[in-house]
């Protein structure tokens, strides 16, 4: 089963591509809820390149890391990558509302698909959060 979870950034697609493939970044929102977070993020963005990111509950009782290889890479529309036995697909669609962020991925059995939908939703909104709160700052320096 495939889930698909969207979001609509307000920022030009150059500064959201960037945010979204940049490890200093991607340790800033990629986290599903406040008691998580990313402590270490690495991109090899090519198809065939590496990624992975260590993500841990800030209580220190658990953590994993997220990881897999880039299969498709289309520079500032898509991404495709395999993680485990899985794939998923991000693309970028720039309108007048600004970039919409769609990722679909392969549902796991462990969790339900409405919790993996929330879970990769959150994830997300956190991503439009920390892209549009950058471009505020950037608009106020």
């Amino acid at each position: 089963m495939k889930i698909s979870v969207s979001t609509t950034v307000q920022a030009p697609v150059a500064e959201v591509w960037r945010a979204y493939t940049t490890p200093a970044d991607i340790v800033q929102w990629n986290a599903a809820n406040a008691d998580w977070h990313t402590t270490t993020a690495t991109v090899d963005l090519r198809e065939g390149g590496a990624f992975s990111s260590r993500m841990e509950a800030k209580d220190g009782s658990m953590g994993f890391d997220f990881a897999g290889t880039y299969t498709r890479i289309v520079p500032q529309q898509r991404i495709e990558y395999a993680f485990g036995d899985r794939s998923a697909q991000v693309t970028f669609a720039s309108d007048a509302d600004g970039v919409r962020v769609e990722v679909t991925f392969e549902a796991e059995t462990t969790f339900s698909p409405e919790q993996q939908r929330e879970g990769w939703q959150a994830i997300l909104e956190n991503f439009r959060r920390h892209v549009e709160a950058g471009i505020k700052q950037g608009a106020s320096s």
